[in-house]
């Protein structure tokens, strides 16, 4: 028996299970797929490694919540490259996403307005980001259930973020029409691409404090691994495996069965026995696999969500350098129309391989990856022929659009390939190829989040459907809430027996320091 079995092999279940091996408990990760990485995972093809979600690793410098994952599992920096920002391409001028704060300051004024309504908008947005970063990175908790959360959340945003609470309530469109700025067309069109991309919501849903996180992203550290993704995971699953954790991948998990100490995981390769259960993975499979009491609790958060999905189509290209040259960002988002709705390819994020980086590409080769967000629906009850009609045009149509910042882009390539929702069902798993967890809004965010607990003793979630939410970032976090509940509830359990050996009676000394 297992001290825990962990469902999903994303960055949400592999740190969660990572951390507690760290802690000495005994764990299993059980991956369907060949591979873990979930929504920031990769493939590999004809010798380039492409990204198939995140293509970027939040705040995994020194303090972050990457880095203190890293940290409290021995595992040193990831090698790769620091990003200095990104390039938006609007319709009419471009702005660079500066990393440092300073120069961001000086582009955003230059490049969309320096009024005072200009200047207090973004004074709020550095405002709410500085303090609800901080709070993140020492672990505040959410949804608030009691004494001990409410204490610790206060303590997490300190006495001087405590006047930015009453903005829980506020959506970004609150904070531009108090600011008359609702119709500026660039500075809304900008911010409109930043909170699709970062909370998978619009200007009109996304909550302040959220939406100012996001818009602020690039400020808390960007880096894109050596080899991409790829890169990140084998070093992860080297020290995983180091640790003495197990991961079964190709394991597709069929139900779990039990309760409070005694959970039994049938896969379609036997039976896992484990005393507690991490369900990483989205809250709809997690309510099909689980025990009747999750899915009862999940219910009604299913009801509330169930139109607040969104999916993506991603474009794979393998090009010579001379296509993507010219440019001194490798990073960039574009929109095209400011009067067109978002997704669909009218606005996209493009990321290409680091010059040089030959684990991600052969020589003088680069990966790109170009994504938009687009809804379900139009991707359902198609017959075979019209999918590969509708994916070979949404696939040209993306190519044609980034030429806008890489004129040759795609006239050389010698991997060319598109990834829809259809594609992220089969090799995640993710009911209807959603990807990201719910857009989020006012209503199902923060204090009306899913929460990691659901009452059955032992039985956790973690993940994107969860708080904090989509994201590397957010994913690091809810692992290490996660991984702190686990222990907490093994401290709780008297376990005859249990320790009978001198690595267990580590594991026992583990637990009871763990707080």
């Amino acid at each position: 028996m297992y001290d825990v079995a962990i469902i999903g092999g994303g960055i949400a279940g592999m740190g969660t299970a990572a951390r507690l091996q760290a802690r000495g408990l005994s764990t299993i990760v059980l991956e369907a797929h060949g591979q873990p990485g979930g929504c920031a995972g990769y493939f590999r093809r004809n010798g380039f490694s492409f990204d198939v979600g995140a293509t970027t690793l939040v705040d995994f410098g020194p303090g972050g919540v990457g880095g203190e994952l890293l940290e409290s599992i021995g595992m040193l920096p990831i090698e790769g490259d620091a990003l200095p920002g990104y390039v938006a391409w609007l319709p009419d001028r471009t702005v660079t996403l500066h990393r440092d704060p300073a120069l961001w300051s000086r582009e955003r004024l230059k490049a969309l307005g320096d009024t005072q309504a200009h200047r207090s908008l973004w004074l709020l947005l550095d405002r709410l980001a500085g303090v609800f970063w901080r709070a993140s990175r020492v672990g505040v908790r959410l949804p608030i259930r009691g004494l001990d959360d409410a204490l610790r959340a206060a303590r997490a945003v300190g006495l001087d973020g405590l006047p930015l609470v009453r903005y829980l309530s506020w959506t970004l469109a609150d904070a531009l029409r108090a600011r008359g700025l609702g119709d500026d067309r660039a500075l809304v069109g900008l911010l409109s691409m930043l909170v699709e991309d970062t909370v998978h919501s619009s200007v009109a849903e996304a909550p302040l404090i959220n939406a100012a996180l996001g818009i602020t992203i690039r400020g808390a550290g960007l880096t894109r691994a050596r080899g991409g993704m790829r890169g990140f995971w084998h070093s992860l699953i080297a020290r995983y495996r180091e640790l003495g954790g197990e991961l079964r991948v190709g394991c597709s998990v069929e139900r779990v069965e039990g309760q409070g100490r005694s959970y039994h995981v049938t896969t379609r390769r036997g039976v896992i026995s484990a005393i507690q259960v991490v369900a990483a993975v989205p809250a709809r499979l997690a309510a099909r696999l689980g025990p009747e009491p999750i899915a009862e609790a999940l219910a009604p958060f299913l009801r509330r969500d169930a139109n607040a999905v969104g999916g993506a189509v991603v474009v794979f290209l393998g090009v010579p350098d001379d296509e993507v040259a010219g440019q001194a960002f490798t990073h960039h988002q574009l929109l095209h129309d400011y009067d067109q709705p978002l997704g669909n390819g009218n606005n996209m994020f493009v990321s290409v391989s680091t010059p040089g980086d030959t684990a991600s590409a052969p020589a003088g080769f680069r990966a790109l990856m170009i994504s938009t967000h687009c809804k379900l629906d139009p991707w359902e009850g198609l017959t075979p022929e019209a999918y590969r009609a509708r994916k070979h045009e949404v696939g040209e149509r993306l190519i044609t659009m980034a030429r806008r910042v890489y004129p040759e882009l795609g006239r050389g390539a010698v991997v060319r390939e598109v990834a829809t929702p259809a594609t992220y069902e089969r090799f995640t798993r993710r009911p209807r190829g959603a990807v990201g967890g719910v857009r989020q809004t006012l209503a199902n965010t923060n204090q009306h989040a899913i929460p990691h607990d659901l009452g059955l003793p032992g039985y956790w979630l973690v993940g994107d459907s969860t708080w904090p939410g989509l994201g590397t970032v957010a994913c690091c976090l809810g692992s290490r809430l996660v991984a702190a509940g686990v222990l907490a509830e093994g401290s709780r359990r008297v376990r005859p027996n249990r320790f009978p050996t001198a690595r267990a009676r580590g594991a026992a000394h583990a637990i009871r320091n763990a707080h």
